[in-house]
């Protein structure tokens, strides 16, 4: 490859981001799902758009494997444990023997109503029985639902991609019969187990080479942390153990163990989901070719409807009710399951596998998949007003728990007072910051708390200030001016140049 060829790649690649994110924030404002707008970037890029061609299933599935590892890797480390722990029976039940409900069910019916073979049927049944990390991760996370519902949604959307890959790929081989069933079921109990132990083997093997490694510098800890999770991955795989599994769970582990830089470890892992949400998208949405989709449109609003008002409540319904999970939760639950990226990924299987019909099989599915994710997503938050799962006063906590700090127009300093800093004794107002920058809260030996006008800073002390945008070079520069020459820094003449000593740590 030339270097002009590498340009033109790199020059390609960033426009691709750069158009997704732009398409994502308009759907963001009308009010679509935004995961839709990066596959419609794929297909305005594809065959039937800007003509660019891509039907290699397998490199797509390649692909597309290593993204959603990515993606359950950023779900593990940005998971709080202490949500997921108390449903995490309840959610491997669901993700297990209710996939294999749904799996059934949606069989049945594409099996007798679209009469496809039961290798077909039983294919498709798997692929879609699976919800959507990402798309659940997206989504549900900016609603105010009971932590218990929340932990549940997560806990599932992280497990069940794992019974549901083990399902597809022996499929793809063979068709389910009475001889090996049996040895199926066994190969399905043996990668979750496995996938489980190697996910908690290399996150708690993770845990202590991070806090001996001790390092200081917030990328390399991220990095590290990231790279750990995709090890449990690219371990289990090798094991012919559940790689999905095994990278959650490794992620789970590390995102909770109290490890240092877990903020700047989590940013950096949600910008790497993002972009394999990004490529994924675009990928499969230049796999598509849309006017080879029209003959999938009715097919699919039939296995959706089926899907979504029998399968998937019925497996809600036998998975749950012996843990006593209400009911309004269990109907949430139910309409909840979105799908995304992972059931067109699975897809892509029985065309590398070469089972016969299998071309029209990613067609409906990648039709169900847009037109389920359209009407499911947007309706979520009025569902759960309805259920009353939202409490009537969440609003507004949770407008200012989410709004980013971008749509106020500020920006969050962080900073630490460092041994030697002028900063050490020195009063809050004292500060004299620029109206309106205000230091929001103080962490001092662990414990976290909102400093008054007269609290005195100490060496350790960690601050974080809010300035809106206009200010925050202003902000900056009288922070970095009294951490050099104190309270009266002005007096000594002490502007905060950033190209004197000291700079500021943000």
């Amino acid at each position: 490859m030339s270097l002009q060829q590498v340009y033109l790649l790199l020059l390609a690649g960033a426009v691709i981001l750069l158009v997704s994110v732009a398409a994502a924030r308009l759907a963001h404002r009308i009010g679509l799902p935004v995961l839709l707008a990066f596959l419609g970037v794929g297909v305005l890029l594809g065959e039937d758009g800007l003509g660019l061609r891509f039907n290699n299933a397998a490199l797509a599935q390649a692909l597309g494997t290593a993204a959603l590892a990515i993606i359950l890797v950023e779900g593990g480390l940005s998971t709080d444990l202490s949500v997921i722990r108390p449903v995490l029976v309840p959610a491997a039940v669901l993700a297990t023997f209710g996939v294999l409900v749904s799996v059934a069910v949606v069989a049945v019916a594409a099996h007798f109503a679209l009469h496809a073979s039961w290798q077909l049927s039983l294919l498709l049944g798997a692929i879609v029985s699976s919800t959507d990390a990402a798309a659940v991760f997206s989504v549900l996370r900016a609603l105010p639902l009971p932590r218990r519902l929340t932990g549940l949604l997560e806990a599932e959307s992280g497990i069940n991609d794992a019974p549901s890959v083990i399902l597809v790929v022996a499929l793809s081989v063979t068709t389910l019969r009475r001889d090996n069933a049996l040895p199926l079921l066994g190969d399905l109990v043996y990668e979750l187990a496995a996938g489980a132990l190697l996910g908690l083997a290399v996150g708690t093997a993770g845990v202590w080479l991070l806090r001996r490694l001790s390092l200081v510098t917030s990328g390399l800890h991220s990095i590290a942390m990231v790279a750990t999770g995709i090890l449990g991955f690219a371990v289990a795989g090798m094991a012919h153990a559940s790689g999905f599994l095994a990278a959650y769970v490794a992620a789970l582990i590390l995102g909770n163990a109290g490890l240092p830089h877990r903020r700047a470890s989590r940013s950096v892992a949600e910008g790497l989901g993002w972009i394999a949400q990004i490529s994924l998208f675009v990928m499969l949405g230049l796999l598509a070719t849309p006017h080879e989709l029209r003959a999938s449109v009715l097919p699919a609003l039939l296995i959706g409807a089926i899907l979504l008002l029998v399968a998937r409540p019925l497996a809600v319904l036998l998975s749950l009710t012996p843990f006593r999970v209400p009911l309004r939760e269990q109907v949430f639950l139910a309409l909840a399951g979105l799908r995304g990226a992972v059931p067109i990924v699975l897809a892509t299987i029985p065309v590398v596998a070469h089972v016969p019909g299998s071309q029209q099989l990613l067609n409906l599915v990648f039709v169900l998949v847009v037109i389920f994710v359209l009407l499911q997503a947007p309706a979520l938050p009025s569902l759960a007003h309805r259920l009353r799962l939202v409490p009537t006063s969440a609003g507004r906590e949770l407008r200012a728990e989410i709004a980013p700090l971008d749509t106020i127009d500020a920006e969050l300093i962080e900073l630490t007072v460092d041994p030697g800093s002028r900063l050490h004794g020195v009063e809050i107002f004292e500060l004299r910051l620029p109206e309106p920058c205000a230091v929001t809260l103080v962490v001092r030996d662990g414990h976290a708390f909102v400093p008054q006008p007269t609290t005195r800073l100490a060496t350790g002390d960690q601050l974080l200030v809010v300035a809106p945008t206009a200010k925050r070079e202003e902000a900056e520069r009288r922070l970095r001016a009294v951490a050099r020459a104190g309270r009266l820094a002005a007096w000594y003449g002490e502007t905060g140049d950033p190209d004197g000593p000291a700079p500021l740590n943000r």
